[in-house]
């Protein structure tokens, strides 16, 4: 029998302060955006000139491996379809 616990599991995009764009899964969206900007989250948001960084988009999924897949195939965008994709949702 399954578990169901509801949690829900997110693909975020940062929006970095040289302009550059991270993206990331997390279950936890104010959390993971404090980490970053405190500079415990990943790598490439650790470097300062990188912060703030500002949540410009997310997505919620039932499952980990359902948003995982929405990060790996946003990652593989080039830096113009990125934007694209984030527009047509309404948010740039």
């Amino acid at each position: 029998m399954a578990i169901n616990n509801n949690k829900q599991h997110f693909f975020y995009v940062l929006k970095c302060a040289d302009n550059t764009l991270y993206a990331g899964y997390t279950t936890d969206l104010d959390r993971r955006l404090a980490e970053h900007n405190k500079g415990i989250g990943a790598k490439y948001t650790r470097i300062k000139k990188r912060r703030p960084l500002e949540m410009i988009y997310s997505e919620s999924f039932q499952t980990k491996s359902e948003a995982m897949k929405k990060e790996y195939a946003f990652k593989q965008l080039t830096r113009i379809k990125k934007d694209i994709y984030i527009q047509k949702k309404g948010i740039l």
